[in-house]
């Protein structure tokens, strides 16, 4: 996994309207960059909710939400109109940038082992620097804490 004070690393790929999104384009601005296993299900639900929830609280403080998943832009679009989500879910099908940030691996549940996303969190600056990593993310009343660490520390 890349580590705080590290720079956000480059990435290209679609949003949930099938739009081009790169690394570049959030140069200047904080921004969340939250990842998460697949749409639709009990915890990625309750934490996509959540951040749609505080959303406007977030751009209050001119912070841009980024949630990414390795699910496709079909997924996705679907995920967003029924979640009422208006902050960007990019479709990392090739899971380049999960990988990049580290956040692709080994998973255990219920005795069985495969890979997948580890849902973690990283909060950048204006620089495009990672100032604070959640590496393993509990979805209930994570907004409000990303939130808050982004007041505190930022």
């Amino acid at each position: 996994m890349i580590s705080e004070g590290d720079p956000v690393p480059k990435f290209e790929v679609n949003d949930a309207n099938g739009n081009k999104v790169k690394s570049t384009d959030f140069k200047g601005k904080k921004h969340v960059i939250y990842f998460y296993p697949k749409d639709f299900t009990p915890g990625c639900t309750t934490e996509a909710d959540e951040f749609s929830k505080d959303y406007k609280k977030f751009q209050k403080e001119k912070i841009e939400i980024i949630g990414v998943s390795p699910d496709d832009v079909d997924s996705h679009k679907k995920f967003c109109e029924k979640m009422g989500i208006e902050f960007l879910l990019l479709a990392d099908v090739d899971k380049k940038v999960s990988k990049s940030f580290g956040v692709w691996g080994l998973k255990k549940f219920m005795g069985r082992e495969y890979m997948g996303v580890n849902r973690s969190t990283f909060l950048v600056n204006e620089k495009g620097k990672i100032f604070k990593i959640y590496p393993k993310v509990k979805p209930a009343g994570h907004s409000k804490q990303v939130l808050e660490d982004f007041k505190n520390l930022n």
